[in-house]
Parts: structure tokens; sequence; C-alpha cells
């Protein structure tokens, strides 16, 4: 049984078309249905939903044998638990091109972010990705205080929690109804096959076929485009 880690909303949606390409289809909608292990029309072939952040340990730890998840999901995995207890890590073979979006910093309407930097002032950020704002503004030299936040970055600027949010940006139009600006832009985001490296040595052909099927729907897409 091959099992593949995958969580609700955009990331499920977009990997789908790749999996058909694989000639794998999931037999229920997740948004419909309350089960948490959905069968696919391969009776070798298993869905897990999982929460996002949940994605690279289930995968690293032989929950599920490759799963999908955001390269930011998978930057703080790495950084939280390095190569896991297992010392096995995750082996990435393929950018998928989905769920694009990116990691941007953001402060509120008339903060001028600029300045602050300019003068050294000591900024609090609040942010789910404490490992890439960390590393980002270690690198620019800019002093601040992370407060880890897992709901709605955009209300700590608007309760004087923070002085800045660092978070992921799709469309903006979240910033701009909460009366917040993208200042600087971190990195770009998108999504990636994962794969524990035991699961690939002991499934290795079907999980090979797997990845090759998805790498060539990849290149089939990026043609027509």
């Amino acid at each position: 049984m091959i099992t593949l880690a995958l969580s609700k909303g955009r990331i499920f949606d977009e990997t789908l078309p790749l999996l058909a390409r694989a000639g794998i289809e999931v037999a229920e909608d997740p948004n419909t249905s309350r089960k948490l292990i959905l069968a696919t029309n391969q009776p070798d072939v298993r869905v897990v939903l999982v929460r996002a952040t949940d994605v690279p340990t289930y995968v690293e730890y032989g929950g599920a044998d490759l799963g999908v998840a955001g390269l930011d999901t998978l930057i703080e995995h790495t950084a939280q638990w390095g190569q896991g207890l297992t010392g096995g890590g995750l082996y990435r073979p393929l950018d998928l091109g989905i769920a694009r979006c990116r990691v941007s910093v953001a402060v509120p309407e008339g903060f001028d972010y600029r300045a602050a930097v300019r003068q050294g002032s000591r900024l609090r950020v609040a942010t789910k990705y404490t490992a890439i704002a960390r590393d980002f503004f270690a690198e620019k030299g800019v002093h601040v205080d992370l407060i880890k936040l897992y709901g709605s970055m955009e209300l700590a600027p608007l309760t004087g929690l923070a002085d800045a949010i660092v978070d992921l940006v799709s469309t903006g139009n979240t910033l701009k109804a909460n009366h917040l600006v993208e200042v600087e832009r971190i990195m770009d985001i998108s999504s990636r096959l994962v794969v524990n490296p035991a699961a690939l040595k002991l499934k290795r052909e079907r999980i090979r076929s797997l990845i090759d099927a998805m790498a060539a729907a990849i290149s089939e897409r990026e043609c027509q485009a």
C-alpha cells in the first residue's frame, strides 16, 4: 500500500490533476466526507488528510510514504526537527509548481518601515514562520523580537502586539482589507513532493513510477503555459 499525505484546500485541489496524470483518482471529496483516509481508484494507493504543517512529519516518520507540502512548511520543519529522530530526513524529488504564493513582510499603513530599519530600531514581528523570519532579518542585520502566532497574523499590528508581520501572501487582498501593506518580499513559495527515503527503497518501483508520472505532468503543463 502506498500512502500519500495531503492537506485539504488549495494543495489538495491542485495536486489532483497531477495524480490523474499518474492514473490515480481520489474516490471521495474531502469537503463532503468526514473520512481522514480516502481510497483511490488504485487498490494499492490511499490518501491521508492531515494538517499542512503535519505533512513532513507524517512522511519523515513513516505515517505516509510521500506527501505534498509547501516550501515554507518544509523550511520550518527542518529548522525545528533537523533530520529528525531517525536521521532519515526527507527526499524532495519534485517542485510541483502548485499553490504558489510568497512569504513577505507587511506593516500597517503609515508605518515607516524603511526608516525604522535604517535607524536600527528593534522591531516586534509576529509570524508562524519563525525560522524564515529569523534568517531573513539576521541577514539584513535588523534587530527583531519574534512573536510566534498560529492564527490571523493581520490582527497583531492592528492591536499593537507587533510592528510588522511575516506571512504568506497570495493576492494581497487580505492585507489590503486590514490596512496593511507589503514592504518586503522574502521568498517565493510553491509545493514540493516529499518522499520517505526508506519507503523509496522498499517500494521503489511503484513510488518511482508515480514520481515520473507527476514529473511528466509538470513538463506538459509548462509546455502548454
